[in-house]
This record gives structure tokens, sequence and C-alpha cells, in this order.
């Protein structure tokens, strides 16, 4: 029975109503379900469902109205775009209505336990010349089939559906890239943290404790383990273990490469991943098992391609380590691994110091102590026989060694000063400048002056004032050494952006030139120290003319502004 003129307009108004309800809903679940419900509504049938296409045209989901929860369990499997529901997916004739199903020649029947079924009216969901999906009604109430009017109402509804189900699609397209993007900036975050702590450190020991650290909060794992290659090139060894495990995680501490996940991950520089524990023998201990923990992962830490460790975290979820989770880690692992290898290498630097450090003391020691005690010792021998046969010039002789012997105490104390240098405790930079004054003097006869702000320099980082400190240790400990200076003065000032330090003395001076820059704690490393924190160095000197020392350091703004 076709509608009235008044009854159509009043069935477009509250469709026109409804819809607009629908292009404001941005949940696609819910979306589909009130279209499914409003086609019931507006064309009067007991069952109505939606059929929504993938980017393929396949049937992705199907959502149906009217049919209660125990019949659609009775049927063995969801449609699957056959028969008419095929016919309107692929088809170009439009809309489907018809009185009877069974009597269509495109029909393919019900599966079993499907609800009888005979009027049907089905009207695809397009927008843009793309079909997004169908609405299919079954069984008019009150009739034995669709009217034209239904069609037409649907028609439009199925309008307004493409349109809704469009901008659902695309509100969760964009919730999904907020949610990418906002892990991406996370891992950015937590690869930025780890580049600067990795960054502000030469010590292995906070390397390897900050990594962890940083890696177990940004993923929340309750435990962490770092093993590190030993020297032998063949066996891995645990150097850290923090977390909830009160015990290691294995049964042991050492590994040979390709033995265990440790030794796997490290021979085939790829992660080694255990998701259950409790089935999986992998060696671990069971008291992790039996606290609760239930997957662990080992990655690789390598440098240049070349195994340096391997770290583990170990967590009681069940969640799997994501894809993107993985490469946040390898990447994570790689950039440690390049530190700790820095680590290593460094530390091997400061040895190769030390031991060259030792060579050069050893060498002043035999050609300046030794030399000037078997001096001393020459004297004491020759004024022996002189004690009886003219004591006066014995006595000489003894002031004499007495002199050497005090002078020779003095260099010594030089030598303990030059080996052992005191950094700033709790001092400001002006208070430990005074003190290497006041030890200079007590070691030398030579005249010194310092000069200074009285107030405290507080916005100077400790890192600038210690390389100032130690750069006025190195130059006195050379003008006692070697400028045979009587004078020395020491000059502290700032300006708008720097601090400056400058020592110059009256002695004998040098030609920069010639002079070899790697011995010591020499020249070479106060121009070292200056550059580390930003500053710079500049050393005038000629034979005859003294020297002056000036250093300067960068200076933290006082204010935001300035």
């Amino acid at each position: 029975m076709l509608l009235t003129r008044e009854e159509l307009q009043d069935r477009l108004l509250a469709l026109h109503r409804a819809s607009l309800e629908l292009v404001k809903d941005v949940s696609l679940e819910t979306l589909l379900e009130r279209i499914a419900s409003l086609a019931c509504e507006q064309a009067g049938a007991k069952f109505a469902a939606l059929g929504v296409l993938d980017d393929e045209g396949k049937l992705k989901q199907f959502i149906t109205v009217g049919m209660i929860a125990e019949d659609i369990k009775k049927i063995p499997h969801p449609p699957r775009g056959l028969g008419l529901i095929g016919a309107l997916m692929h088809g170009d004739s439009g809309n489907i209505r018809i009185p009877e199903i069974e009597n269509d020649p495109r029909a393919v029947g019900f599966p079993t336990g499907h609800a009888e079924m005979h009027a049907l009216l089905g009207v695809p969901i397009r927008i843009g010349g793309r079909q997004l999906g169908q609405i299919y009604l079954t069984e008019k109430i009150g009739d034995s089939e669709f009217n034209p009017d239904d069609e037409k109402i649907i028609e439009i509804l199925a309008a307004y559906a493409g349109a809704a189900i469009e901008n659902a699609r695309l509100y969760e397209r964009l919730q999904e890239h907020e949610v990418t993007l906002t892990r991406r900036n996370n891992q950015l975050g937590l690869l930025n943290q780890i580049g600067t702590a990795l960054a502000s450190s030469l010590e292995l020991e906070d390397i390897l404790n900050k990594t962890l650290a940083l890696l177990m909060a940004h993923f929340q794992v309750e435990a962490g383990e770092i093993f590190l290659k030993e020297e032998d090139d063949e066996s891995l060894r645990l150097v850290l273990h923090r977390g909830e495990a009160a015990e290691a995680f294995w049964t042991r501490n050492r590994f040979k490469i390709g033995e265990g996940m440790v030794g796997q991950a490290a021979q085939t520089l790829q992660p080694v991943i255990s998701h259950h524990l409790d089935r999986d023998d992998q060696g671990t201990r069971q008291a992790v098992v039996d606290a609760g923990f239930k997957q662990i992962a080992c990655i690789p830490l390598t440098a240049r391609g070349e195994i340096v460790g391997v770290l583990t975290i170990a967590t009681r979820s069940r969640k799997t380590i994501s894809k993107s989770e993985l490469q946040l880690l390898v990447s994570v692992a790689s950039g440690a691994g390049t530190a700790i290898e820095n680590a290593r290498l460094h530390s091997n630097v400061r040895r190769l110091a030390v031991l060259e450090e030792r060579e050069r003391i050893g060498m002043d020691l035999h050609d300046g102590i030794i030399q000037s005690i078997y001096g001393v010792g020459l004297t004491l021998e020759n004024a022996r026989p002189l004690l009886r046969e003219n004591p006066t010039l014995a006595e000489d002789r003894l002031q004499k060694a007495m002199e050497d012997l005090n002078h020779t105490i003095r260099d010594i104390r030089s030598y303990i000063l030059d080996l052992r240098p005191r950094q700033l405790q709790g001092e400001t930079l002006i208070e430990g400048l005074g003190r290497l004054v006041s030890e200079f003097r007590l070691n030398t006869k030579v005249e010194v002056s310092l000069a200074g702000p009285k107030e405290p320099l507080s916005d100077l980082p400790q890192m600038y004032a210690v390389s100032l400190f130690h750069i006025c240790q190195e130059a006195l400990a050379n003008i006692a050494k070697h400028a045979k200076a009587s004078k020395v003065r020491i000059d502290l000032w700032t300006t708008s952006d720097r601090v400056l330090l400058e020592i110059t003395d009256d002695g004998q001076g040098f030609e920069f030139e010639k002079t070899n820059k790697n011995v010591g704690h020499g020249l070479a490393n106060m121009q070292t120290r200056v550059e580390n924190v930003g500053g710079d160095l500049d050393i005038s000197s000629a034979s005859g003319e003294g020297t002056s020392i000036l250093a300067w350091v960068p200076r933290l703004p006082t204010h935001p502004d300035d």
C-alpha cells in the first residue's frame, strides 16, 4: 500500500531528522546498528541487516536487527556474499525489491537454523561511485512485500548512511593516526632521554644503569639485566641486574656465544624472545617463574656491527612485545652498544695515559730526584775525610748537603701534588685557587699573587670551575718545574658571557712551537679540558720573556632573557 503525500512527507521529515543524528555519530560499530534499526523503523520491516565492505570489496561486517542472539548462534556461519547478497554487492542493477526470496533465480537458499524470510528490499550504500555496503530489509510488517515508497525512503537513508560511515571511518583513521603519533613521540622521547644520558657520561657503570632504568620505565617491565662480552671474545658475563626479581634470571652468570637465549642473541645479532617461561626450557631460574614472570626478551647490544653484550628484560605481562616495540628496543640497544664501546675505549685511553704518565714520572725521578740524592751522597762522602783535616770546609759541605736535601724534598712535594690533583670539594673557584697559591708558596720561593671577584660565581657550572682549577694547578706545577720565575700573577675576572683566568710569570719562557704537547699533564691537557666545556685557551711565551696562559669558559645567563 502506497503512502499518501502527507504520510510520505512526514516520513521524509522524520528520516531527515534521524539521519542528521547519524552524521554526528563517530563510533562505527554503534553507527552501523543505528542505521539498521532506523531502516527497520522507516520501512516497517521485521528484520534488517547491514553489510559493510572492506577496501577490496569483500564483506567485512554484517550487522543484524530483529534476530535474537539464540537464533543467530544456530546459524553455522556468517554470510559469505553469495546469492542475493552477492548480487547486491557486485551487481550494477541498483536496488533489489522482490516479494519472495526463494523464487528469485539468484537466491541460493538460507543456511541451517536461519529464520524464515520472504519479502526482500536491498539497497546499496554508495559514496562517490564507490560502494561501502548494503542495507537489507526482510518481512514487511502488515504487508506481503515492500513498496516503491519504502524503497525511496531507504535510498535516502543509504545516502545519509554513506556519508556517516565515511565520516566514522575517517575519524577512526584519525584516531589510529593519533595513537601512532603519540607512540612515536613517546619512542622519540625515550631515544632522546637515552641519547642524552649516554652522551653525559663516559663511565661504563653510569651508561649501563641509565640505559636499563630508562628502558624498564618506558616498557613498564619489572626486571632487567645486561651481559657484556668478555675479553676472550667467546663468552658473555652478567654485569648488571635490577628490578623486582631478587635473583638473576638464569641459572648461571656466564654464557658462551651461541649458548642459551643470551648466547643466541649474541651469535645471531637478532632478538631472542620467550613468551612462556613456564613452558619454555631456557635455563631460567625456577624462582623467576615462581615469581610470576611470563616473558623474557634478549636484545643484542652492538657497535659497528659487532656484538658488545646482550640486554635482557623480563615481565609478568602476557602481552606480546609488538613489532614497533621490538624495533625500538633494537634501536636503543644499538645506541647503547656504541656508548658502551666508547666507554671501554675511553677507559683504555685513560689506562694508556696512566702508563705514559708513569714513564714520564720515572724519567723525571731518575734524572731529577735520584740524581739530586746521588749528588748529596757524593757531597757527604767527600765531607767525611774533611771532618779532621778541615772542619770549617766540612761544615760548609754539610750545610750544602742540607740545602740540597731540602730542595729535593720540595721537588718530591711538587711531584706528589702533581700526581694527586685535588678537585674543588665544597669550595668556590676563588677559594680553590687560593688553596693552590698557598701550597705553591710552601714549596717554592716564588712570589705569587691572586686577584679575583669576592662574590661566588653561582652561575658557573661546577665542571667549568673544575676545568679552570685544573688549568691553574697544571700551570703552577709547570712554573715550579721549568720557568725559573721570581713572580707569578693569577687573575680571575668575568664578562657578561665568560669567566676568564690568566696566569702570568716572569720566567725564562719557551719556544711554543718546539714544545711537546703530549707529555703528562702538559699543555695539551689544558687545551682539552677547556675545550670540553666549550671554552678556549691561549698561551703566549718566548724565550727569556716569561709566559702568559689565558683560559676562558662560558658563563650561564643570570636571567632567561639575558
